[in-house]
Formats: C-alpha cells, sequence, structure tokens
C-alpha cells in the first residue's frame, strides 16, 4: 500500500489533478529542533463540498464510482497519527484545497520519505500543463523546482521527454543531497 511518502503524495496530488487543479504545490518541511516532518499539498482545484469534507478521512468515502473504498486519506491519517502527528484539510469550493500532515521526524513509525524526485518528476512530465512546485526546507537548507522555471530553460523542449525527465530526476537528487534530507 502506502509505504512511503512519495506514494502519498502521488495519491494526492491525483486527487489534485482529478479536481482539475491547474496549480499543484507540494511542500516537505523538516524540522530537528521541533522533531517534526510536514507535507502540505495545496491544489488551485474544484475544491470539497463542506458536507464531504468531513467525511474525506473516512475510508468508505469515496467520490470515485470505480471503487468504494478512498485509501489514500484515511492512510495518511493514521500514519500521521502513528507518529504523534495529525491530518488537516481545508477546502474551499471554487478555490482549492490544502492537505497538512505532520509527523515525528524521528518516530520510529515514520515513513520513509521514498522516492519524492522521481514522483515529482513523473507527475511534472505526465502533466506538462499544469504547474507544479516543490519545496523541501530541512535546517540545513531549502530546495524548490518550479516547473514554469524549467519550461522558461527548456526553451520549447517537453518536460515530458526521457532525456529531460532523467535531467530533472538527477538535479532535484543532487539538490536534496545537499540539504541532507532525511530520508
Amino acid at each position: 500500500m502506502m509505504k512511503d511518502f512519495a506514494m502519498h503524495i502521488m495519491d494526492i496530488v491525483q486527487n489534485s489533478i482529478s479536481a482539475g487543479a491547474s496549480q499543484i504545490s507540494v511542500t516537505i518541511t523538516e524540522s530537528e529542533a521541533d522533531d517534526s516532518l510536514k507535507l502540505v499539498i495545496t491544489d488551485n482545484g474544484k475544491g470539497i463540498p463542506a458536507a464531504m469534507l468531513e467525511k474525506v478521512t473516512d475510508p468508505y468515502t469515496t467520490s470515485r464510482t470505480t471503487r468504494k473504498v478512498g485509501l489514500g486519506l484515511p492512510l495518511l491519517k493514521q500514519h500521521a497519527e502513528s507518529t504523534g502527528g495529525h491530518l488537516s484539510i481545508a477546502s474551499e469550493e471554487g478555490k482549492g484545497t490544502v492537505a497538512e500532515a505532520s509527523f515525528g521526524l524521528s518516530h520510529l513509525d515514520r515513513q520513509p520519505l521514498g522516492d519524492v524526485a522521481g514522483t515529482i518528476v513523473l507527475l511534472a512530465a505526465a502533466n506538462p500543463e499544469r504547474r507544479f512546485i516543490y519545496r523541501h526546507t530541512t535546517p540545513y537548507g531549502s530546495y524548490t523546482f518550479d516547473t514554469d522555471e524549467v519550461n522558461e530553460v527548456l526553451e520549447g523542449m517537453s518536460i515530458s521527454e526521457a532525456p529531460v525527465i532523467r535531467f530533472l530526476r538527477e538535479m532535484i537528487e543532487e539538490n536534496l543531497k545537499e540539504i541532507k534530507i532525511s530520508g
């Protein structure tokens, strides 16, 4: 199932895409001082109706018609709470949604980050018409990847081309090493 943060990011961002978001922001903040890891995903999609918002962390609530169980947000909530953290979701119809999960950074049950770089690049390459912003902050620095900036540099080349995907993944991984992500 959801073995790491990258899988949670993929799941929630897919929800944002389904909600028609044209801009999606993924922010990860690691704080050793607070012993916390925070994941915030923000989109400008259609938002979640107030009546549905109260139920989105219930595994038997889903807007999908192909299956009757939605596990993404309920599992994220369970993983956050198992490390002393929490999940909160704020949404306004027509404006977008913010999902914020906090975790104990050093907690034994905290999942690994996984392949966040690969996930972000895959999402960007599969959805070139959308803007993706990925920010990662640790006590050692901060890194931001923004597809608007990437597309400017590409000068007409597609972010979906295999050599571009490989280059972007390596670039993100190198930048994350510099700020010593906790993994």
